[in-house]
């Protein structure tokens, strides 16, 4: 019986003579037996285990360059330009000998076949032709813990432990790169804003090439462009608008890539208030003309509250000039809150305006979403209420989990900086919520927020001084989170229930604590706090708006709702933060601060949940046994983290649990989070439009910040029914 309903079953390293032919040592033909059930209907879990001892014990081993000791590898490998010097001079041989020793004495193994399969694919260090691998996992961890830790003997040591054990991931781009010679930048992404001169644009151009080729995924800010047909030096109908800018960005991504590691990622947000807002959208429409049609590039749409208060009222929806609002207001349009201005721009006959229905431009963004998944939805003013750092959040990055305040930069006609402004890079990584739990969480926390703080101070992007600035500034970061389904189904505990919800309060809340603490103590042992600390939220006064009132000023409880909760951190013997704690720990920061501006933020994480056998970010699993295309091997079966034939009942997945549970599962963690969460709506294929409008608005009462994608089950074409089967509709 097919336990994912689908009909074909390839077996791509097959031979085609039988006789010759034994499955029992066919990586691939073992893992695909997870998609059949046995003789007494239950899945097949060991055969997935086989399959990953067989590709380990085989194919890798037998593709791997072996040496006779620690001191022979690196020598080899700094000697060949693999490994980068600067990195491993900075310790004795001795240490590391020993550090090797002991990375390797931890008894590393895969989980899953598709786990060690992605690793050694897309992760390992190979021979420059990509014939033989020269890591494994214990040593790539050990490579990028080295580099971590910047000569910290027992920091390195640290590191390394909380990689292998699987509590802390760092995000691809670190993991990937860190100690080797030949590499891109160990950042995630990067957002740039691009102001209304073509100066700007082209910068804004530039950036995307120049951090397209380092590896990191980049988005742009477009709401400050002036529209199709504005003026240009008083010259009437002379702007081309925004769409042109677009192709010349996506054109841009799709020549950059990092030594063909990482494909050139982009994507460009757009105020819903814009001109040209309509047109934005129409570019990804299927029959778009192909002079528009924009088919890489993400689309994100900022949408502040008065633009929901239009729809709820029925009234018509105003569309202002970004060039005249900032003649106006002396400031870019994407500057201004529309929703605090929109009266009176309304009623300034200095500033020119068109109309659509509200209700019709939600209705054509439901409509854009069931043809591509796009756009993204960042909720303007949720966001800024909730940000706690001087200035304005205009837009996020490619996986809408990064909100920072950035600044406009000024450009001379060379193109030299008259002003350097501020952007954002993210430096992120992740805690395995079940493996982090498991470990007593605060000392992964800190271990993390450490780590990530050590990948933002060895960061120094100058090929655009805007994002050198903002890091070297405000020393942002982002831990994130996954594993929650696979912790709360070994846990007994339904996704979404009130038991679940619960727990989400109180393990983000804990983690805020830690993160904070661990911040507050770097910003004591350096002397220091990120550049705008004073102004910041963190350094108000107790009751008078201080970031941390929420946790001190009686207005919700800080225990658990639920008994099961409450045993439940009990047993793990984690101490949840009482009110007490949080007051010492805001005393502290009045005192010293903290070092990093940006804390947390949830990103949606991808090949990391694979090679650390975790449900990806906090969202329900998309299917208990998931199909993955994966190059030339074809389909490969991935098991749902913590699941067996006896818990089956605790992975419903996201399309039976619903997307009011996620949202629900989503706002529980969003209080606690200083950045944003990629949060992805799933629906089965009855959906429709309306239904999508639905659950944005759900979100947007709930507080959520943004929206990521939209995925609808699929059913295959032309008859043959695959119940299971998943779409994503990117």
């Amino acid at each position: 019986m097919d336990i994912t309903n689908n009909t074909e079953l390839s077996l791509d390293n097959t031979s085609a003579d039988d006789s010759a032919y034994d499955p029992a040592h066919d990586y691939h033909a073992l893992n695909a037996m997870l998609n059949l059930y046995d003789a007494d209907g239950k899945i097949q879990f060991d055969k997935d285990k086989a399959a990953e001892r067989e590709y380990v014990n085989g194919h890798v081993k037998n593709n791997t360059l072996h040496f006779n000791s620690t001191r022979e590898r690196l020598d080899y490998l700094l000697d060949k330009q693999y490994y980068n010097p600067a990195v491993f001079s900075q310790y004795s041989p001795e240490f590391l000998d020993s550090f090797y020793e002991h990375v390797e004495s931890l008894g590393f193994e895969f989980d899953t076949f598709l786990g060690a399969f992605k690793f050694y694919t897309s992760y390992a260090l190979k021979t420059f032709d990509g014939k033989q691998y020269l890591e494994d996992f214990p040593q790539r961890s050990a490579a990028v813990a080295l580099e971590l830790a910047a000569g910290d003997e027992q920091q390195a040591l640290t590191y390394a432990d909380e990689i292998i054990s699987g509590r802390f991931q760092p995000a691809t781009p670190t993991f990937l790169n860190l100690g080797k010679a030949q590499r891109g930048e160990p950042v995630s992404c990067f957002l740039v804003r691009i102001e209304d001169n073509m100066e700007s644009i082209s910068r804004g151009i530039n950036a995307a090439l120049q951090l397209s080729k380092r590896g990191g995924g980049v988005a742009l800010l477009l709401s400050n462009l002036r529209e199709l047909g504005a003026p240009i030096k008083h010259i009437e109908n002379q702007s081309s608008g925004i769409v042109p800018v677009m192709k010349l960005l996506e054109d841009s991504f799709s020549y950059a890539n990092q030594l063909g590691a990482r494909q050139g990622a982009g994507a460009v947000y757009l105020n819903a208030h814009h001109p040209d807002i309509m047109r934005f959208l129409d570019t990804k429409r299927e029959n778009a003309d192909e002079k528009i049609r924009i088919k890489s590039l993400a689309l994100g749409v900022v949408i502040p509250d008065i633009t929901f208060e239009l729809a709820k009222s029925k009234k018509p929806m105003a569309l202002f000039s970004p060039y005249d609002v900032e003649r106006v207001y002396g400031k870019p349009f994407a500057d201004i809150s529309v929703t605090e201005h929109y009266d009176e721009m309304v009623a300034d006959d200095r500033i020119r305006k068109t109309y659509i229905d509200a209700r019709e431009f939600f209705m054509t963004i439901a409509e854009i979403q069931f043809e591509s998944g796009y756009p993204y939805i960042l909720f303007e003013d949720t966001v800024n209420r909730a940000n706690p750092i001087e200035g304005r959040i205009t837009m996020s990055n490619l996986c809408s989990e990064i909100l920072q305040v950035q600044e406009p930069s000024a450009l001379n006609e060379d193109l030299t900086y008259a002003h350097v402004g501020r952007d954002i890079s993210c430096n992120l990584g992740s805690l395995n919520i079940a493996k982090a739990m498991d470990g007593g969480l605060a000392g992964s926390v800190s271990t993390a927020i450490r780590a990530l703080t050590s990948v933002s101070d060895h960061t120094s992007m100058d090929s655009v001084p805007s994002i050198r600035r903002g890091n070297d500034e405000g020393h942002a970061i982002g831990l994130g989170q996954m594993n929650l389904h696979g912790f709360l189904a070994r846990e007994g505990m339904q996704y979404g229930s009130e038991e679940a919800l619960d727990f989400t309060d109180m393990y983000f809340m804990t983690v805020a604590f830690h993160a904070y603490k661990t911040s507050h103590a770097i910003a004591a042992e350096r002397g220091k706090a990120f550049a705008s600390f004073k102004t910041s939220a963190y350094a108000k006064p107790a009751g008078q708006g201080n970031y941390f009132d929420k946790y001190t000023d009686g207005s919700r409880s800080l225990e658990p709702r639920t008994q099961f909760v409450r045993d439940l951190f009990e047993r793990f013997g984690i101490a949840i933060p009482t009110v007490a704690d949080w007051e010492a720990l805001r005393d502290g920061i009045l005192r010293d601060g903290i070092y990093n501006q940006n804390l947390q933020a949830v990103p949606p994480t991808g090949s990391i949940s694979y090679i650390n056998h975790s449900t990806s970010s906090i969202h329900p699993i998309a299917s208990k046994i998931e199909i993955r295309k994966e190059g030339k091997i074809g389909r490969v079966y991935y098991p749902a983290p913590y699941m067996t034939n006896d818990n089956l009942e605790y992975f419903k997945d996201a399309y039976e649990i619903g997307w009011k549970a996620i949202v629900d599962t989503y706002a529980e963690a969003t209080q606690h989070v200083d950045q944003g969460l990629s949060l992805t709506l799933f629906f089965p294929d009855t959906v429709t439009t309306r239904d999508l409008n639905k659950a944005q608005i759900y979100a947007w009462r709930k507080g959520i910040k943004t929206l990521y994608y939209i995925r609808i089950r699929q059913q295959a074409l032309e008859g043959t029914e695959v119940q299971g089967c998943v779409s994503c509709m990117l």
